[in-house]
């Protein structure tokens, strides 16, 4: 039996994670910055809780790295861990750098210390790339990234190359593009939308406020993004991947697919403010995944319609069982 270490369990792509490798046979254990404390709501949630074994770990102190590797001693590894919001990124840079920069510098080194022979998954993002003028990202895209978040995300990245060239570490970056589920936060643009348009159909009176809905994405669905992770370990020598759906839409279209789930007019209850505007931000991202189709034998199962509709079913029932 394979020990896979999540580092980062309680968020959506840790708890789906989770759940897949508790499916393949592996022994999982996850780790929060507190696990006494924490209610693991999205393992819960998933059904897995009771699976999943956990321990604290802060990734921006080296001791508790060193001391979670020690006890765990994985076979496979799967960084999630840090801040996770590009906005929440401008409002607190020095942590969303420490939590992700050096972090992935924390992991590596404390593996490479300790010399465990584990493979390394570390969360890469299509943020790093910032504005590509319009043109599909692929691996040797360069990266341009334009908020604190993607500057960390870069840094992270180069430590991985690092790592894997100078020390002949197995560890490998995911350069993901956004992918979305009902576990997605409140403060996460897409789950904002679903959220407030069910609560709106079931008869609250409510504005959904955003930001700039001329954005373009790539959204694909979480479940299929975690299985590319597990694959990237599975590789006979590592390497990085784009991992997307190949499909870019105007955030406006992801307002629109979600207010008409519900047979309603997305314009008769949505308005943009200035106030959510980001300092700066990437108006079009598009991806091109064809290395992750060619190598790793994976595809995204879902398009932005697909991932809607899972989203809405899925808040509409948890209103239902509220009783609203």
């Amino acid at each position: 039996m394979k020990t896979a270490l999540i580092i980062g369990v309680a968020g959506q792509d840790g708890s789906y994670l989770a759940r897949l490798l508790l499916e393949k046979g592996y022994r999982v254990v996850g780790t929060s910055r507190d696990a006494q404390v924490s209610p693991f709501h999205n393992l819960v949630r998933l059904g897995v809780r009771d699976c999943v074994e956990t321990d604290s770990m802060a990734v921006n102190d080296f001791r508790s790295v060193i001391q979670v590797l020690k006890r765990v001693q994985p076979d496979e590894i799967y960084n999630l861990a840090g801040q996770s919001s590009v906005g929440l990124s401008f409002d607190q840079p020095v942590e969303t750098f420490e939590s992700i920069g050096i972090g992935v510098l924390n992991l590596l080194e404390g593996v490479r210390f300790l010399e465990i022979p584990a493979r390394i998954y570390n969360a890469g993002s299509s943020e790093c790339f910032g504005n590509a003028n319009g043109q599909a990202s692929d691996e040797k895209t360069p990266f341009r990234p334009r908020s604190p978040y993607a500057m960390a995300k870069a840094a992270a990245f180069w430590a991985v190359t690092n790592y894997r060239e100078a020390y002949n570490i197995f560890a490998c970056s995911g350069i993901l593009f956004n992918h979305e589920s009902p576990l997605r936060p409140g403060r996460f643009v897409t789950r904002k939308i679903i959220r407030a348009a069910c609560r709106i159909a079931c008869g609250h009176k409510e504005k959904l406020f955003l930001g700039n809905i001329d954005i373009q994405r790539d959204w694909g669905w979480a479940p299929d993004y975690v299985d590319a992770m597990w694959r990237m370990l599975q590789q006979p020598v590592p390497d990085d991947f784009v991992i997307a759906t190949g499909k870019t839409c105007a955030l406006e279209d992801f307002v629109r697919l979600a207010f008409s789930q519900l047979r309603l007019n997305w314009k008769d209850h949505v308005e943009s403010r200035s106030e959510l505007l980001r300092p700066t931000d990437i108006m079009v991202s598009r991806a091109n995944p064809a290395k992750a189709e060619s190598v790793l034998d994976w595809r995204a199962t879902c398009d932005v319609e697909d991932v809607v509709r899972l989203m809405v079913a899925s808040e509409k029932k948890s209103l239902s069982d509220a009783g609203m």
